[in-house]
């Protein structure tokens, strides 16, 4: 196959009023086809987000907006387009814009289209039905900042266990045998 894909990085630059340095950040390869909505979509799973029941923009640019435009029931911003049929043929070598997701939390990233196309079955080993990572760096935030699965923000972390490996269960050779004979 013809070196026809984007190769597009994308860098967490800040989200819930922190910035990142260094950025964590991942490689997507992505068809010219592809849509600027499953661009999102990509981005948002390769970073670890959970409850995708938020609005998300691209602002490219030349200022225009990319959104899904059924989501903002006729009132949509000035200069907006439809992620959901805008595809990504026409991002240029080089280009860099931006991707908001969740318009309260401001999940922002910069996302910059590599100077060269990429062949996905070199890159990826498969030539994927929508835009998937291929490369990753960086420790990623929690999408509502939660530490363990009843963190309510206020309270103490959980005691960490004197020995972690003998009240795991020994599921692994590493952590231990079973207990009762398995």
């Amino acid at each position: 196959m013809a070196r026809t894909w984007l190769s597009i990085r994308v860098e967490l630059v800040s989200g819930r009023g922190a910035d990142f340095w260094p950025r964590p950040g991942r490689d997507f390869a992505a068809a010219r086809s592809h849509t600027f909505d499953q661009l999102a979509t990509a981005i948002n799973l390769a970073f670890a987000r959970w409850d995708l029941a938020h609005l998300h923009s691209f602002t490219l640019a030349d200022g225009t907006l990319v959104t899904p435009l059924d989501l903002w029931d006729g009132e949509e911003p000035d200069r907006s387009v439809d992620s959901d049929a805008t595809k990504l043929s026409q991002l240029q070598p080089g280009e860099q814009f931006a991707y908001l997701f969740d318009l309260g939390d401001d999940w922002a990233h910069l996302c910059t289209v590599a100077e060269r196309r990429i062949d996905p079955q070199d890159t990826l080993g498969v030539v994927p039905p929508e835009p998937m990572p291929y490369f990753g760096w960086g420790g990623l935030p929690d999408q509502y900042e939660r530490r363990w699965p009843g963190d309510d923000g206020e309270s103490a972390p959980p005691k960490r266990p004197r020995n972690l490996l003998v009240e795991l269960p020994p599921l692994l050779p590493l952590w231990g045998t079973r207990r009762h004979g398995r």
